[in-house]
């Protein structure tokens, strides 16, 4: 019965989640930084002072990155071939999946509201508080999927004994 529950390509489904979490978040911070990063260098060609407190968008899309390291550690420290169940692989593969696709949405976000406020932000210095609320608002996405990562991950300890 455990040998059912528990076959030798299981751990598959857990490093195919440590995987999505931590490439698609990449690729979510990736373009989140690559596309504030063009209206800071747009910035910088007018107003070269400002460019500092308009970096803000490409560290927050740094963090969306962070997220997903966090979450495949978490999931490579449950991760023991030798004791490993196929209901703990997918749902590792789960948590995984939830994670990086919000990076993805958290990255895309960041990355035309932070383009879009720095650019209005070199005619504009009062909308610097806005930026800021509404990347806060965009950077919680990615929050939400570190969450639920985090809540899934805590259901494989007891599901399946494979010894």
């Amino acid at each position: 019965m455990a040998s059912e529950l528990c076959p030798p390509y299981a751990p598959f489904f857990g490093f195919a989640g440590v995987a999505s979490a931590v490439s698609r978040r990449t690729v979510g911070a990736a373009f989140g930084t690559a596309k504030a990063g063009i209206g800071i260098a747009g910035l910088g060609t007018f107003k070269p002072e400002l460019i500092m407190k308009a970096s803000v968008p490409v560290v927050m899309a740094g963090i969306i990155a962070v997220y997903g390291l966090v979450v495949s550690v978490l999931i490579v420290g449950n991760l023991n071939p030798s004791n490993y169940s196929l209901a703990a692989g997918f749902i590792h593969l789960g948590a995984g999946i939830s994670c990086g696709t919000t990076g993805i949405a958290a990255g895309y976000a960041i990355g035309h509201v932070g383009d879009s406020f720095v650019r209005a932000y070199v005619h504009e210095q009062r909308v610097f508080v806005a930026m800021i609320l509404i990347l806060i608002f965009a950077e919680v996405l990615g929050l939400y999927g570190l969450i639920v990562a985090l809540l899934m991950n805590t259901r494989v300890t007891g599901l399946v004994d494979c010894n």
